[in-house]
């Protein structure tokens, strides 16, 4: 896990306390196209799963994340495909 990826788990460890947490880096997929960067680390998938988002709706669940991510999505972070859902909700892949 790259230096990126480690803060945006530490951030939506704190924040959220998940009970499930992926986060894949597909920056790779993006090379060339707008906000790339050579390093990579620029376009992340984030799966999360959290007690904290029970009786949300889909647009609060993904602002309490870009809140937690404010400073990565204004500097490093070009893009966050992002699915956030309560214990329970049973649309998680395998």
């Amino acid at each position: 896990m790259g230096g990126v990826a480690k803060v945006i788990a530490d951030k939506l460890g704190a924040a959220f306390s998940p009970t499930h947490l992926e986060i894949v880096d597909d920056s790779s997929r993006h090379a060339g196209h707008a906000g790339a960067r050579a390093g990579g680390e620029s376009h992340f998938t984030v799966a999360i799963e959290s007690a904290v988002f029970e009786g949300l709706t889909r647009v609060q669940r993904q602002r309490l994340v870009y809140q937690a991510l404010a400073e990565e999505l204004s500097g490093p972070v070009h893009a966050l495909s992002l699915k956030a859902e309560a214990p329970g909700e049973s649309n998680k892949t395998a």
